[in-house]
């Protein structure tokens, strides 16, 4: 089954679909999304684009990040 991540999808899915995507993101920097009840309220409508804008982060090595964890990005 292949790992396939959009962008423009709310982390809630995409952690429902692939639970290590909330480990890779912690890792990444994205704390927030680990506390309790943030991933079912704020990730119902929170995407990775939305995350990356909020957080100021560097697109690639999101992109990157994922890609070492087999996943493939879709925007």
């Amino acid at each position: 089954m292949s790992k396939v991540l959009k962008m423009d999808e709310p982390i809630f899915d995409l952690v429902d679909r692939h639970p290590e995507v909330m480990d890779i993101m912690v890792e990444l920097g994205f704390r927030d999304i680990a506390k309790p009840g943030m991933l079912q309220t704020a990730g119902r409508f929170m995407t990775l684009t939305k995350g990356i804008k909020l957080k100021r982060m560097d697109l690639d090595t999101v992109r990157q990040a994922f890609e070492a964890h087999g996943f493939e990005i879709l925007q």
